[in-house]
């Protein structure tokens, strides 16, 4: 595929997607699953996993955070640079719009109900997407990483422990497992 049809893909996807994605980074996540993993074969679902949880781990929003790593794997700096604008520009042009008539219809009871209805959805997919993640993380068979989601989502839920702490001892967790890994497979093949 030529540059240039990358480029266009990866605009349009992202406008599409963010144009039509009410509820944050985490509802659009399954969305670009589905358009750059089973639509478009981009990228395969281990790598996505990836890529979602570094976004996750980085400051800022999720879907621009996936975005920028999405248009980067694929095409390099301009191809982040292309993820970013198309990520951007509907909830930009949208918000900006809204803002004009936001006073007009805040106590309006018909869009009261309506955001109160899309929160309910949006929390349905954010569920979805716990689950699918979780599910990828269990199908690996892997304890390690069991574990570790298992002690984040007791510390968070439970115990209330910040975001930061969780992720920073997911964190030391992986790197010390993949070091552990690379040091045993160098005696093995020695």
């Amino acid at each position: 595929m030529k540059k240039s049809n990358v480029y266009w893909k990866l605009f349009t996807s992202t406008l599409y997607l963010s144009s039509f994605t009410f509820g944050g980074g985490y509802v659009i996540v399954p969305l670009m699953e589905k358009k750059f993993v089973q639509e478009l074969n981009w990228i395969d679902e281990d790598e996505m996993l990836d890529l979602i949880s570094i976004s996750q781990s980085s400051p800022g929003s999720l879907a621009v955070n996936a975005s920028i790593l999405i248009g980067y794997r694929m095409a390099g700096f301009l191809g982040a640079l292309t993820t970013v604008l198309g990520t951007i520009l509907a909830p930009l042009t949208i918000i900006t719009l809204l803002s004009y008539v936001y006073n007009i219809v805040r106590d309006n009871p018909l869009v009261a109900n309506l955001l109160l209805g899309m929160q309910a959805g949006v929390a349905a997919i954010i569920v979805h997407v716990v689950y699918s993640m979780a599910m990828r993380i269990i199908k690996r068979k892997e304890v390690i990483p069991v574990i570790v989601m298992i002690i984040a989502l007791i510390a968070g839920i439970i115990f209330n422990v910040n975001i930061l702490y969780l992720l920073s001892f997911s964190a030391i967790i992986g790197g010390l497992t993949t070091y552990y890994q690379i040091r045993s497979e160098k005696k093995g093949a020695n």
